[in-house]
């Protein structure tokens, strides 16, 4: 009779333990399953990098064109700044994001938003950042920079700010930003956007501006001399170009989708030409994490300098 009741206990003992086992297989599943998905709508994200009033005009059509390759409802959304963009994707409010290489490190590192995609600009997938002054100046080099005013879009971004200060800070010896800031130069102006900055520069409000290469071909619309009294006197390293992300939560199957229909666009002059009029693209490569690897160092050396 022990030894029946002793099997019995046994026997429900591994049934319990199988269900337990089903369970966490289930759980595993079900998880896996929450973390990728197929949503109904996809939101892209942008920020213009001038000052614009038409940008959400102007992709929706690269919007239209995206759904129809898809075969699902793609809405293009303006944000503010580059820090709200990662905020809505890390929030998975927005999955597919334009964002530059350093606005790409913060989201990558926070919230596992992944590159699959980069602007080519001139037949290549990098830039540098510039420093424009007045050509009438007589700043001519870095060194002249001691004592002056210095504009940049924000502190977000890549070629404006973040490039340019760490080049500074190393060639004149600086252990932070705010140092270089406050020290080196005798104020800063915060203008919001690479234009703004040059503007500034150009009507007398600031001595130099960190820019992306070459704003001024950006303003000659507005200001015909522009090219005349703005001269460029150095450049940073070179910057891995603006990228196409995406959240983590997607799955591989869209993903590859999403990657092969901007892919698809370099055969599309209206969608280039779109990329173009929005973020000066000329074509659409393919990216990987490993090209940051440059922002990613330089971003760990700010970290604690500079708030975000």
């Amino acid at each position: 009779m022990k030894k029946l009741y002793s099997l019995l206990l046994v026997l429900g003992l591994a049934l319990v333990l199988a269900a337990c086992g089903s369970s966490d297989e289930g759980d595993s599943a079900e998880k896996k399953e929450e973390g990728s998905e197929s949503p109904d709508t996809i939101v892209m994200g942008f920020v213009p990098s001038q000052d614009s009033d038409t940008i959400a005009d102007t992709v929706k059509p690269l919007a239209d064109e995206l759904s129809e390759v898809l075969g699902k409802p793609v809405e293009g959304k303006v944000m503010v700044d580059y820090n709200s963009l990662v905020e809505a994707m890390g929030a998975n409010q927005v999955q597919i994001g334009f964002i530059p290489a350093f606005g790409y490190v913060l989201a990558n590192e926070q919230y596992g938003v992944e590159v699959i995609l980069k602007s080519e600009r001139y037949g290549s997938g990098t830039y540098k950042a510039q420093y424009v002054v007045r050509a009438d100046s007589g700043i001519e080099d870095l060194e002249d920079l001691k004592g002056k005013r210095w504009a940049y879009a924000d502190k977000g971004s890549t070629s404006g700010y973040l490039f340019p200060a760490n080049q500074l800070m190393k060639k004149f010896d600086y252990d932070s930003a705010t140092a270089l800031e406050t020290d080196f130069f005798s104020n800063t102006l915060q203008a919001g956007g690479h234009d703004s900055a040059a503007i500034a520069v150009y009507e007398g409000d600031a001595d130099v501006a960190t820019t992306f290469d070459d704003v001024r071909t950006e303003l000659k619309g507005e200001y015909p001399d522009v090219m005349d009294k703005l001269k460029i006197i150095g450049y940073t390293e070179e910057i891995p170009n603006d990228t196409i992300s995406v959240t983590k939560e997607l799955d591989d199957e869209l993903v590859q989708k999403i990657k092969d229909a901007f892919l698809g666009f370099n055969e599309n002059e209206d969608m280039i030409k779109i990329m173009n009029e929005v973020y000066n693209w000329d074509a659409i490569i393919e990216a990987s994490d490993e090209e940051y690897k440059v922002v990613k160092d330089t971003y760990q050396k700010f970290k604690d300098n500079i708030e975000l």
